[in-house]
């Protein structure tokens, strides 16, 4: 099973990640890349890359032909499938190794026997593996909502509704009580049909106040097991996960031992071969229940690597190739020894202070400086822009400390450290949570974050900017002599005293402003400030108010200043001297919120609607959002179909209103 060249099936941090550790081992890289991805970094760090498509995933990184293809013209004798995308997609393995190529993962019967998240509780079941209780339909005939709604009753509430393929939260939803549970079967039925090409469905009673559970297991081709320790991935948002860390703080040696015994049963029982991951939940009382198992890398796998101090990548290389797991660990599971602890948190372009709502945009900065305790993982950089054709998650920011207590502290100071400006994203929603009474305790949920959302928690409260960033954004306005690159500023030194006017989100604030050298006066009607710009390098400022020297980061862009203040990004601009009067929004027209695809569509020309109604949903970056009606009338027209990509502000319907 030799091989020289391996073609990366993915895209972004995925591809990076992945071909940084193939480059190592001498392996050459193909990157393959879709329209929107033309661009992108995995693109240039491979040694070679093809275009495969348009930006649509289904055109391009879900097309099997076109991989093979890739593959085929460049002389890649292996295939990585990264993970999500085709890596757990049997046909996909099984179509590579139809065209003479090693795939990187599992075989094709492992990856169906765990695919069939119905089938693996079967299996697991069989295998002695503790599960929980639920509804496993046989076929696809006994997963009518007739069938699905008489199961749901005799389970009791509440209860998940699960699609039987994929996984990642997708198909899936929470039923607290019956009048929810015909809404459920709906949406993740046509959610897993749209994810997976499988709308099938099973049940499974919910473990109320869990949390998540995995094991990293590793098999190789000669009969070996190993498990890497756990991985706590409760805290996690709408199913997805949020932050990552190794070890869990509530598992015990015991446990650990119990789990991972139970984790590679779950692994030999399906003939498992390379990483894989084993998902359980654990209860108040600690006892643990088989969720499912990824058959794949996880995005979190960075956090066991920490711990460990093991390459998955390059152990998925050296198995794919035919080596037993004792070439480099001969005592197995007596050589995997834990050290320290690693926390991950997910880099998501996505606005948690207006409902996560996906963001898209350019990257007007982005510079992640790596140190031997901090690893950052990310498939961005300056000029690339975010398109809504994939998942919102654009980098991992992962740090090894010595405790839990000194990771939280160093991850913290990692995002304070590592600012995105361009684009709108969840980073200080990452710092409050990291300390946050409830994370540092281990006292989440797999529920909390989403209970937290329903409540309108202060954790989701939209940050402001304290005093001391206005005044260094307000000195930098009345700057004139910005470092090259940037704007020039709106005054000149020498100038007398001048109005300064500055806004940001809905506060506006006045000065006067006079510039001496280096330094900027500022009175803002109760004292004067001195501010002196002591250095600029690119984008970091050495600044020294009243006495004390400090370094920021900011950024001049379309006419505002965009500041990085504890892991936030606050845009300081100067409102124009007569600013337009902002259009009212107009009832009669239903607008895209959101770049993205049309997933589901409600609404029919003639259709008489409610205020409040759901007439098109726009999935964008794995998120499904519904547009309504925004008054009672009658629909009028509709512009969109199923499957349509939309931009922005799009009108998708437009209504005739009711008097």
């Amino acid at each position: 099973m030799s091989f020289r060249k391996i073609l990366v099936a993915n895209r972004g941090e995925i591809a990076c990640r992945v071909i940084r550790s193939a480059q190592a081992m001498g392996y050459r890289t193909v990157a393959v890349y879709s329209d929107a991805d033309a661009q992108s970094p995995h693109v240039r760090h491979a040694d070679e890359a093809v275009h495969i498509g348009p930006s649509p995933a289904a055109q391009s990184y879900l097309d099997i032909t076109a991989l093979l293809d890739a593959a085929r013209r460049t002389g890649a004798d292996a295939v990585h499938p990264g993970y999500g995308f085709l890596s757990e997609r049997a046909d996909f393995a099984q179509a590579c190794a139809d065209s003479g190529l090693v795939f990187i993962g599992p075989p094709p019967a492992a990856i169906h026997a765990m695919g069939d998240k119905a089938g693996a509780k079967r299996r697991m079941i069989a295998a002695g593996v503790p599960c929980a209780a639920g509804y496993l339909p046989e076929d696809e005939a006994a997963a009518s909502d007739e069938r699905l709604t008489a199961e749901a009753a005799r389970l009791g509430w509440p209860l998940l509704v699960k699609a039987v393929a994929g996984g990642g939260g997708r198909g899936m939803r929470l039923v607290n009580h019956d009048g929810e549970l015909g809404a459920a079967l709906a949406g993740a039925r046509a959610e897993a049909q749209s994810a997976f090409g499988n709308g099938t469905l099973m049940l499974e009673r919910l473990i109320a106040d869990g949390r998540h559970i995995e094991i990293q297991v590793f098999a190789d081709g000669h009969g070996n097991a190993v498990h890497l320790g756990e991985r706590d991935c409760t805290a996690q948002r709408r199913r997805q996960k949020v932050v990552e860390e190794s070890p869990s703080p509530i598992v015990t040696p015991a446990m650990r031992e119990r789990l991972g015994a139970d984790a590679i049963a779950a692994a030999l029982a399906v003939g498992y071969v390379g990483a894989g991951t084993v998902e359980f939940i654990v209860d108040g009382e600690l006892n643990h229940f088989f969720l499912e198992m990824n058959t794949r890398l996880q995005v979190e796998h960075p956090v066991t690597e920490c711990v460990t101090g093991f390459d998955l990548v390059e152990w998925q290389l050296r198995v794919a190739a035919g080596e037993p797991l004792t070439n480099w660990l001969p005592g197995l599971q007596a050589d995997v020894r834990l050290r320290g602890h690693a926390i991950e948190a997910r880099l998501y372009t996505e606005d948690p202070y207006d409902g996560f709502r996906p963001q898209t945009g350019r990257v007007l900065h982005w510079q992640p400086a790596e140190t031997p305790s901090v690893r950052i993982d990310h498939g961005i950089a300056e000029g690339v822009a975010i398109s809504p054709y994939y998942d919102a998650m654009v980098a991992k920011l992962v740090v090894h400390g010595h405790d839990r207590e000194d990771a939280i502290r160093r991850l913290v100071a990692a995002i304070d450290g590592t600012p995105l400006m361009g684009v709108a994203h969840n980073a200080r929603f990452l710092r409050d949570l990291l300390l946050h009474p409830d994370f540092r305790s281990a006292r989440l949920t797999t529920t909390r974050l989403d209970e937290w959302a329903a409540d309108s928690a202060p954790l989701l409260h939209r940050p402001v900017p304290d005093d001391s960033t206005w005044l260094l954004a307000a000195a930098l306005a009345a700057r004139g002599d910005l470092p090259a690159g940037t704007a020039a500023g709106l005054r000149s030194p020498g100038v007398a005293w001048q109005t300064l006017v500055l806004r940001c989100q809905s506060e506006q604030r006045h000065w006067r402003a006079c510039l001496d050298g280096h330094a900027v006066h500022l009175d803002d009607g109760t004292v004067v400030r001195t501010v002196c710009i002591l250095s600029a390098e690119r984008s970091t400022w050495r600044v020294q108010a009243d006495g004390v020297a400090q370094d920021f980061v900011a950024r001049h862009a379309d006419g505002g200043w965009h500041v990085a203040s504890q892991g936030a990004v606050f845009i300081f601009e100067e409102p124009p001297a007569s600013p337009l009067a902002r259009a009212a929004v107009d009832a009669r027209q239903v607008r895209s919120t959101v770049a993205g695809l049309v997933a589901q569509l409600r609404a029919q020309p003639g259709q008489r609607v409610e205020a409040g109604q759901p007439l098109v949903c726009v999935e964008a970056m794995k998120m499904e959002m519904w547009l309504t009606a925004t008054a009672t009338g009658r629909v009028a027209a509709v512009h969109v179909q199923v499957r349509d990509a939309v931009a922005a502000g799009a009108v998708l319907v437009e209504l005739e209103i009711d008097p």
